[in-house]
């Protein structure tokens, strides 16, 4: 039963605050209004956004999930870092356990931010997981954050 990581760096043009604020700290509110195709709402299951908070997200009907489990295991809004982990999806089947991801933004040389993520996938038992799959499912939460990207440079006024 072994993990499989994956450590990315992605630039942007967006501050580490604006970035941060967008998708740990509003994307309750935000991502519903900004991608009501994909995202039909997100609700906290237990707690208030803070450490041990236990989120669901909803996702539209006709893709691939309909939702996933998201529990906050940590937040410092001051140094735009947020680990949590993926505690359920119905996506997951027999296979995955659970996924912690560590995120970090850091400010870039001349402006916007650099996102540092971790991503560890724990399989559930006697599970090999396919490496194959695992970087198509980033692929799409990657399309997400492209997403919240794209919105914040059209609407530089969010989260100033």
């Amino acid at each position: 039963m072994a993990c499989i990581t994956f450590d990315e760096t992605l630039a942007c043009p967006v501050s580490p605050h604006r970035m941060f604020h967008a998708l740990f700290l509003d994307a309750h509110n935000l991502m519903p209004k900004i991608m009501p195709q994909a995202i039909k709402n997100v609700e906290f299951l237990s707690g208030d956004g803070g450490p041990g908070s236990v989120q669901q997200v909803n996702f539209a009907d006709g893709g691939p999930a309909k939702y996933v489990k998201n529990r906050l295991d940590s937040k410092d809004n001051d140094n735009f870092e947020c680990k949590y982990t993926v505690i359920a999806c119905d996506a997951f089947g027999d296979k995955v356990d659970y996924i912690v991801n560590e995120v970090k933004f850091e400010a870039a040389p001349g402006g916007g931010s650099i996102c540092k993520t971790k991503s560890t996938y724990h399989p559930k038992a006697g599970v090999v997981l396919n490496e194959e799959e695992i970087k198509a499912g980033k692929e799409k939460s990657q399309g997400v954050y492209k997403f919240v990207e794209n919105y914040l440079v059209e609407n530089p006024h969010v989260y100033a």
